[in-house]
């Protein structure tokens, strides 16, 4: 009978929920096994990854030697700005050593960008033809760029772009879907199951742009996409 591969993300993220990561051997610290610790923890922060990315973990201080932690070594996410395909985990040692070390974790590789297929003017309503998908260097990419030309089309240009340029949602507006204060279905997916509640936009919204929402059952402010003048889709964090 076949056995089903395990699921090493789901382990070690139990691992750290749990126990956190033992120090073993020796006087000082296995700086692989932090390095390995980071990754596991950061997995849970990023986005999911693409087939031509990767996790670059580090690089670690050169020559950088730690004593051998002998309690549970915690990981979390280092306080500070935060930014699309980057975390800077915290290691943090649990004994009476108290050591602690941060270890910048990224998102590299290439992923598909919307770009201006020729030079555009401020004002044009983007067409099929205005666009074209080229791979990208995922570290050079502009938060709110676009992975597909669909989201654009139709939507008119606030300002100038250059042939070649990427696209982003800061750089198009058209008729709002959502206006400020009207009432709107929130969706939620957990699961296969799609969970409806009412809400209320805290912001205007173009259709698939990120808006605020207030929860009317919990009270909550929370992240949605609007995906309708109706509906937004909750963000899940």
């Amino acid at each position: 009978m076949d056995r089903q591969a395990p699921n090493y993300r789901r382990v070690g993220l139990l691992l750290l929920a749990l126990v956190g990561l033992e120090a073993w051997g020796g006087d000082l610290q296995n700086m692989d096994a932090l390095e390995e610790l980071a990754r596991t923890a950061a997995i849970a922060q990023l986005p999911a990854i693409g087939e031509q990315q990767r996790l670059q973990v580090g690089p670690l201080p050169p020559g950088q030697k730690l004593p051998r932690c002998v309690g549970a070594i915690v990981p979390a996410v280092a306080p500070g700005l935060r930014v699309s395909g980057r975390v800077v985990i915290e290691l943090r040692c649990s004994d009476a050593k108290g050591w602690h070390l941060y270890i910048p974790v990224r998102i590299v590789g290439t992923a598909a960008a919307t770009v201006a297929a020729h030079a555009l003017i401020a004002g044009t309503v983007v067409t099929a033809g205005d666009l074209a998908v080229e791979r990208r260097d995922v570290t050079t990419l502009p938060p709110g760029y676009l992975n597909a030309p669909s989201i654009a089309i139709g939507l008119t240009l606030t300002r100038p772009l250059a042939g070649g340029a990427v696209l982003t949602n800061q750089e198009l507006e058209g008729s709002k879907a959502v206006q400020r204060g009207q009432s709107v279905t929130l969706v939620a997916s957990a699961g296969g199951i799609d969970v409806r509640m009412a809400g209320r936009a805290l912001s205007d919204g173009l259709i698939n742009q990120r808006i605020k929402v207030e929860n009317l059952s919990s009270g909550k402010i929370v992240e949605g996409i609007a995906r309708s003048e109706q509906v937004v889709e909750i963000v899940v964090q």
